[in-house]
């Protein structure tokens, strides 16, 4: 039996210190309610930049706001390795619970939107950077490779992740399903309608628990070097991100959630030997798979 959580939190938006302050505290939280794996949401590290969505000058050429706003992503996110990773290391190696992360990370003038794995000793697991940014995200991430599209193995089962529409990408799915996957997290900005559809399918494809992560955005958190669109403008304290997380069993019912419109930590007991009794009925990588019409390669080099 493990406790898993899904921190549903608001960052210190585009503030790298500020967030990793909230960071420690929603993790202590979660913590003291005996979770040993805690999932915070997508590039929660400073924050989703939900300007993508909601402002009609995101996308204009040459546009000084977008250009400033890139800057501070890449001023305020996790360099890898660097003193931000240390920072989560540690918080992960004195709550000895495994920590996944979706983060902001630069390298070299390129940002990346990555998920970090940290175990209970405080290592740093995986670094996962996703494969390809949703449509208008593609102005602020660079793709990412194969390299870090694995299941690792922690204290409290083997643990997998993809990032947002990742979900939808079968062959993604599949190469974590082969590796085993035990207790997988979904990182989401928010999680609406059809991201709820995709994590419990995920959960009942793959036979796994997930952990699905969403966050907590105000109006007020915006920008103005890239002012909302009309319809967005609303009181202040209003939300463009919602919500929306919950954990799923690998039968595809909720455990718990999922949690609309608050900050709050989803918390569930998943009792792992679940996935052996589901797995009778449908274990796509055993006896519901057919290795002699199909094959699939994982070039993680690339």
């Amino acid at each position: 039996m493990v406790r898993v959580a899904a921190v549903q939190a608001a960052p210190d938006f585009l503030n790298l210190s500020g967030t990793l302050d909230r960071l420690e505290s929603w993790t202590e939280r979660a913590a003291q309610e005996g979770a040993r794996v805690i999932a915070f949401p997508e590039t929660w590290i400073p924050g989703y930049p939900a300007w993508l969505d909601s402002s009609p000058e995101a996308a204009l050429w040459g546009h000084a706001g977008a250009k400033d706003l890139f800057l501070r992503l890449m001023e305020n996110g996790v360099k890898v390795p660097g003193p931000a990773v240390d920072r989560i290391a540690k918080l992960a190696k004195a709550h000895r619970a495994t920590l996944v992360v979706g983060v902001h990370e630069p390298s070299g003038r390129t940002l990346y939107n990555s998920v970090l794995t940290f175990g209970a000793d405080g290592t740093l697991l995986n670094r996962h950077r996703k494969l390809v940014p949703t449509y208008s995200e593609r102005l602020v991430w660079g793709q990412g490779d194969g390299r870090g599209l694995k299941v690792v193995a922690t204290d409290a089962g083997r643990v997998g992740g993809l990032v947002c529409w990742e979900h939808w990408m079968p062959p993604a799915r599949q190469v974590l399903h082969d590796a085993g996957e035990e207790i997988h997290v979904a990182l989401w900005p928010g999680l609406q309608e059809m991201h709820q559809v995709a994590s419990r399918h995920y959960a009942f494809e793959g036979r796994c628990f997930v952990i699905a992560a969403a966050s907590i955005l105000r109006v007020k958190d915006i920008p103005g070097e890239l002012p909302l669109a009309a319809k967005y403008q609303t009181a202040p304290e209003d939300l463009l991100i919602k919500g929306g997380s919950a954990i799923i069993a690998p039968n595809g019912r909720y455990l718990a959630g999922p949690v609309f419109d608050q900050e709050t930590v989803v918390v569930a007991d998943c009792d792992l030997s679940e996935i052996t009794k589901e797995s009778m009925t449908l274990d796509v990588s055993g006896h519901y798979s057919r290795p002699d019409l199909f094959e699939l390669k994982l070039r993680s080099s690339s």
